[in-house]
């Protein structure tokens, strides 16, 4: 396993990162722990989760599921860099109650102390905020922040779906502040296909020091040769990847992506995980392995070397937006 420097930080951590949605929803506790022991063994140390993963009544599950591979104790928990997140609504399903919700003082200190309970372990190592809260200052969040890393509950803050704006603002604010570290990380929504966030995301989070950690970086699927497998398996696309493809724009540019990998004897999905690990300001793409292959198809492409043709026909294939702000300036 490789490793680098997340954002601004002295925290070490691994290149590919460990997404934990589907423990519980797809995949069970078993199979989960199993996954999460062969992560560890193959050096990734980054897991990441959500407080309202598992889903409708099912909230929670997933940090339990985590918490009870930390109990099993063999260093489980020393070895891992673990990341939360913050904003979902964790009342019983229907009209939610006030404060269960978003970034109020109130709620970051009660979801706090909900997830270190589910996650069985004394603190979080990187606190993140799963999507913008528009109605509570940055001033507010921020003493919230102060009194949990005071407290060692915490240790860094990150931050999920933030537009560049909302960076600046988030981290000027905790310099006038000062004494605040401010977020150190960003995740957000990048892949071949989805390249928006070069626009202003990541040259924010570079700006200002923040460790790009894309989700979805196979794109629903779409990118992890979705037509091959119909071709091959007789294996139907399902939800967003079959949406899409039934536009036969999109249809033709995967046509196009699988058909440029194919030639170089590259996987897909490995190739897409490569790729998003030689863009500039991405510490490492979230993967979410429902079983153990498909974390060993991933692992693969750490070591995977893209030459100047493939990175040359990925961008014609998927041109990106251009620098900032020329891209939309000029």
């Amino acid at each position: 396993m490789k490793y680098t420097q997340l954002g601004r930080t002295g925290l070490k951590v691994s290149r590919i990162v460990l997404g934990t949605m589907n423990f519980g929803p797809q995949t069970d506790e078993g199979d989960s722990h199993a996954i999460m022991d062969a992560a560890l063994d193959a050096g990734i140390n980054y897991f990441d989760t959500a407080n309202v993963y598992g889903w409708g009544e099912n909230k929670g599950r997933t940090e339990e599921i985590i918490g009870n591979w930390f109990a099993q104790g063999g260093d489980r928990r020393e070895r891992t860099v673990l990341a939360t997140k913050v904003y979902g609504n964790m009342g019983a399903e229907g009209e939610p109650w006030p404060n269960q919700d978003k970034l109020s003082a109130l709620n970051i200190r009660r979801a706090v102390d909900a997830s270190l309970k589910r996650l069985r372990t004394d603190h979080i190592d990187i606190y993140q905020f799963h999507h913008v809260d528009r109605e509570t200052p940055f001033d507010e969040i921020w003493q919230a922040i102060d009194v949990l890393v005071r407290q060692g509950k915490i240790l860094y803050v990150g931050s999920s779906n933030f537009p560049g704006y909302k960076i600046a603002q988030a981290n000027e604010i905790a310099a006038r502040r000062g004494g605040t570290i401010g977020l150190v990380s960003e995740q957000c929504l990048y892949n071949l296909a989805e390249r928006r966030a070069e626009m202003e995301v990541i040259p924010a989070a570079q700006e200002y020091g923040l460790g790009v950690i894309p989700w979805s970086p196979l794109n629903g699927g779409l990118l992890g040769g979705v037509i091959r497998k119909q071709v091959e398996g007789g294996r139907r696309a399902g939800g967003r990847a079959a949406d899409a493809l039934a536009d036969t724009a999109v249809r033709d540019r995967i046509q196009a992506y699988e058909d440029l990998l194919d030639k170089h004897g590259l996987e897909p999905g490995e190739a897409a995980l490569a790729w998003l690990l030689t863009r500039p300001g991405v510490t490492g793409p979230i993967v979410g392995p429902r079983t153990a292959e498909q974390l060993e198809s991933a692992l693969r492409a750490v070591e995977l070397e893209l030459s100047q043709e493939v990175l040359d026909g990925l961008d014609e294939i998927f041109p990106g937006p251009g620098p900032s702000p020329e891209a939309f300036a000029w």
